[in-house]
Parts: structure tokens; sequence; C-alpha cells
């Protein structure tokens, strides 16, 4: 195990596991290093980076002493609790990593807490424990102080804390140890741990895997492809900022699109245009608590505009998100490592239907109560108006061109789509003002997608006046603007498959050059919308065979990335990405309503 760059024939994957409570997430490799955690919040700085720099990202690890070993990784079934099995030539041992959730005093107790549970499995393996944080994006080394139980690590804004009942002198002078007997590490961030360590380790672990496997019996997950279905699930879940309810893209920053792409970007935020995504996902699987505070998240920004709604947000609804380059090696040495992000300077004009979209249940469906408290009214007399404002300007698109601005097929869309719902809102407050207006630019919407129309071939381009074919306009087709059993539909679609997939199944976004060249690797979500498409259009066993070939590019414990390299199958982007998952349940999902019974995969 090795992390050298690899070469361009072989397959890259990202072997690690993903843990999180909802207030934080963290990324476990296979040889128990923790690959990355951010603390206090998914963007503060790293504490644990060596994902992004192998000699300033610290390390928390419980590897064998010495010698070559073997190691297996897997959830405990329906949870985000990882266990690493390590197998060496003097014993096997069992890490068992996550972070405390569950029901307590009628909320929910997520701690900004890692507990690692230690457990020797056959002989007395020798292991070393290493626990070094960092600060400042490894900027920082931390003052280590000991106590009687406990090593306190000083120079951030709050204490770390680790408490342990390993021997304290084993983990400071980085001696190795006979493991014959179960040991805990629990890692804290602020508020320590003031409990008994074993017995509060165990009600955790035993608390945490019964709130786990209780959420997902409580979801409406059908039986194609459930295994998958439910992971996804999992890891979407653990990437909502429960405290504002912000979902964000990615749990990581900077790994690269391709290798040397330099197409390396922080995610660690929420987007505008991945809201009608996401809040589908979140419905098609009946969980109600984490759309309604997604929706809030939602509604509290669009309640202090300023002037117009940004492509993406901070999970605190923050505005600036100023971008910056860091002093790092980078993921396999791929530069830039950035932090923040210039997107949301950008002008990306869909999100106005988006918010329209994503609020509409808000108004329509009677599972919520008292609508007024989101001001309905103005909320969408002033997305309307940002869709008038800005039918005839050009944007940066869904894509986020840099230097590039078209008159795009998928902003016309979400305008068209964001007027239907602001329609829906009239007719349920009795607005026929609000209604007529809604219409209208319903009407003129419908007449620049139609312009984005090349009859000759069939199939809609990118852009007003383009050439150009985009995988984003698989979405006329999945949001109903084209009927799925119209000429037009299936002329669309194979208009796209003949340009922009591959012969794997997997999809471009585009073809054509964007501001740092050509893509070289195919986006994940694409592929997914690709299948949905087929199943509306009829083709259900095309659907479900490309569906299969889909779920062969997750890495060993069924998580996606952002892009997949078509010709090695290799993971690349940032890992794991939201996104991709939200694709696979929604695919999942309308292929499930297409057939006639339940198919066991």
């Amino acid at each position: 195990m090795t992390d050298s760059q690899p070469t361009s024939a072989a397959k890259h994957t990202y072997d690690m596991g993903l843990i999180g409570n909802c207030a934080f997430l963290g990324l476990i490799k296979m040889d128990t290093s923790v690959a990355w955690l951010c603390w206090p919040r998914f963007d503060s700085s790293f504490v644990f980076g060596s994902l992004l720099d192998t000699k300033k990202g610290g390390e928390y690890s419980v590897k064998p002493a010495e010698g070559a070993f073997e190691s297996t990784q897997y959830y405990l079934e329906n949870t985000n609790v990882l266990r690493t099995e390590i197998d060496a030539g003097d014993g096997r041992y069992r890490v068992t990593d996550f972070a405390p959730r569950f029901a307590q005093y009628e909320r929910y107790y997520k701690p900004l807490m890692f507990i690692r549970k230690l457990e020797p499995l056959a002989g007395a393996p020798r292991v070393r424990v290493v626990c070094n944080p960092v600060g400042e994006y490894g900027q920082k080394q931390l003052d280590r102080r000991r106590s009687s139980n406990h090593i306190a690590y000083l120079g951030l804004e709050e204490e770390i804390r680790l408490t342990t009942n390993i021997p304290l002198t084993y983990i400071l002078e980085g001696e190795d140890f006979a493991l014959n007997e179960t040991k805990y590490l629990v890692l804290t961030y602020g508020a320590p741990l003031e409990a008994p360590l074993e017995n509060t380790a165990e009600h955790f672990l035993r608390y945490t895997v019964d709130y786990w496997r209780k959420w997902v019996k409580s979801t409406s997950i059908g039986d194609f492809f459930q295994a998958q279905v439910i992971r996804s699930a999992l890891a979407l879940k653990v990437h909502q900022y429960e405290d504002t309810g912000a979902i964000i893209a990615a749990s990581t920053t900077s790994l690269p699109e391709a290798p040397g792409s330099t197409r390396n970007w922080d995610y660690r935020y929420c987007w505008m245009r991945d809201t009608y995504y996401i809040l589908t996902a979140f419905n098609n699987i009946g969980h109600f608590e984490e759309m309604e505070r997604y929706f809030h998240y939602i509604a509290n920004i669009s309640t202090k505009l300023k002037g117009k709604y940004q492509p993406l947000y901070g999970i605190s609804g923050t505005s600036e998100l100023v971008e910056q380059e860091l002093d790092l090696e980078g993921y396999l040495g791929n530069q830039p490592v950035r932090i923040g992000n210039d997107a949301y300077t950008h002008i990306q004009n869909d999100v106005y239907g988006q918010v329209l979209v994503a609020l509409l249940p808000l108004y329509v469906d009677r599972r919520f109560v008292n609508p007024e408290r989101t001001a309905p009214e103005k909320l969408v007399y002033e997305a309307l108006s940002f869709i008038e404002s800005t039918m005839d300007l050009p944007d940066a698109g869904l894509w986020e061109f840099r230097h590039i601005a078209q008159f795009h097929c998928y902003t016309y869309l979400f305008h068209w789509a964001g007027c239907h719902a602001a329609g829906h809102v009239a007719r349920k407050l009795g607005n026929a003002e609000m209604e007529a207006r809604a219409n209208h630019l319903l009407a003129e919407a419908t007449r620049r997608i139609e312009a984005c129309l090349d009859e000759p071939r069939g199939v809609y381009t990118n852009a007003i006046g383009s050439p150009h074919l985009d995988a984003s306009t698989l979405q006329l087709i999945l949001m109903g603007y084209l009927d799925p059993a119209s000429e037009l539909a299936q002329t669309h679609l194979a208009a796209l498959e003949k340009e922009l997939m591959t012969p794997e199944g997997l999809f471009y976004r585009y073809r054509h050059p964007d501001d740092f060249g050509t893509p070289e690797t195919t986006f994940l979500i694409c592929s997914f919308w690709y299948v949905e498409a087929l199943a509306c259009v009829g083709r259900i066993d095309d659907a479900i065979r490309e569906f299969e070939k889909l779920t062969r590019y997750t890495n060993h414990l069924g998580l996606l990335s952002e892009d997949v390299d078509a010709k090695t199958g290799s993971q690349w982007g940032n890992f794991p990405q939201a996104y991709s998952h939200v694709g696979l349940m929604n695919a999942a999902y309308r292929i499930s309503k297409k057939l006639d019974k339940p198919n066991f995969v």
C-alpha cells in the first residue's frame, strides 16, 4: 500500500472510508491512518490532512510496529461505523472508528468526538499509535501537555484532547506495544470526555449503531440495488451540517478532476445548483427531517439577499468564500491546493429557479405547517423578479465556466421550472397576479429553450447559438419539459449518447474546450442522469444495464467520487461526492418506479 502517483494505465481508487455524525466528517485509510478530518466544522482547517500533504498534514494511526501487513475495511451493516482489520506477522487486530450520534434529551447528541476501539483478534500484535494533530492547514504545530489520563494538544481556539487507556508514554514517545486487550482512544475538540472511558465508549458505540440502523429502517428504499442505495443515503446524510441544515457537495478540497489538470476545487460548501436534486433524493427515500432542515437553510439565505443569489454559500450561509492557494504538496503531488471557491462571485442564473423549486413544498406539501414564517409572497416575487431581470443576460452556467458567458439552455430550463413552481404557490395562495406573472415568464423561458433547438440534428445544444452538446440538457427529459414519449426526446437522447457517452457507458459533461482545456474525465452524476433518461423514455432494460455498470465505479466500501476516468475506471475529483450519491439514489428510484414488480439484485 503506497501513496505514489499511479501510472496512466493503473486504476486509481480512494481507498478510504467515511465516518461522520452531521457535525464533522473523517476519512480513514485502509492502514488505519486518518487522512482527513476538519474541526470544528466541515469547512474548517484540517487537524489531520495527510490526504493533501504527507509532511504537514499531521498523523493519527494505529499501525503494526514493523513489517508488511494486509488490511480489510468494511462498515457495520446499515451504519456509518467503520472497521479496519489488520493482519500482520505477529497477529491480527481490528480498529472500529465512529463519530457518536444518537438521540438524547429530545435532540441529537453529535459531539466533536472521534472514538477508536482497538481489539486484538489473534496473537499479540505489536502496534504503534501516533497522534499528531496540526492547525491552520498544517502551518501550525500544536503544543502537547501530559495529564493523568489524557494528552492535551494546545494552540487552537479550543483544546484537542486524547483520552485513552493506552499508556501515555507509548504515544508521547512513539513506542510500540503489545495489543493484548481492548483499548480505547477518544479524541475531542472543545468539550472533553469527562466520564468513564471504557463504559462510555461502549455505550456510545451501541447507541450510534442503533441510531443508524433505525434511521435506515425509517427510509422507504425499494428492493432495486437496495444495498447500494442504503450506502449512498448514509453517505449523503452525514454531508448535512445539521446545525444549519446546509448540505455540502463533498467532504474534501483539491482532489483533482484528473491528474495534472489543475482542476482542484474546494467543495466543502453548499451549491444552490444541487438543491433540486438533493431534496428529490431525500423525498424519494421518505426522509422529511433532512428536507425540512435544508429548506430552512435555503429560506434563511433567501431572506438576507444582497442583490442576487450566489451559486454557492458557506454552511453558515456566509456569502464570501474567497479562494486561496495553500503551500501544500497536494494529493499525489497535484497542485494547487485551494480553500474557498471563487465560484461564489460567478453569475449563475439557474439558481433563482432552483430556489423556487426547492421552496415549493413549503407551500403545497401538507406535512409542512405555518408556511407564513418564510414570507412566501415576498420570496416568490423576489425570485420571479430575478428571473425576469436575468432572462436576457448570459451566465457561467451549471458548470461554472470562469471566462465563458453564454445563454445556457440549462439556465432557461430552471427559469421554466421555477415559474411552474411559482404558479403552484400562487394558486395555493390565491394570488392571481402572481400566477399571471409566473405564466408570462414561463412562456419567455420556453421561447429561449426552443432557441437552443438544432432542428436538423434533433437536439438541444448547450446554449443559444452554440453547436456544442451538454449532458445537463438530459434534464429536459427528466424534468418533464420534453414529453418522454415524443420523437424529439428520443432524438435528443440519441444525439447526446453519440457525442458524450463513452463505450463504457460513462458521460462527459461536455467535450468542447473550457477555461482549462477539454475535460479528461467523465462526470459521474451525468451518467446517472443518463440512466434516468433511459428509464423515462421507456428503455428500462438499457437503464438497468447501465445502472449496474455504474455501481462498479465505487471504492471498496461503495463510496463514489466526483469523476471517473473511462479508460481505467479510476476515481478522481473530490470524495466522497454527495452529488454522485444523489445521482445513484435518484436513478435507482426512477427505475424502481418503472418496474412492474420488485427486482431483487
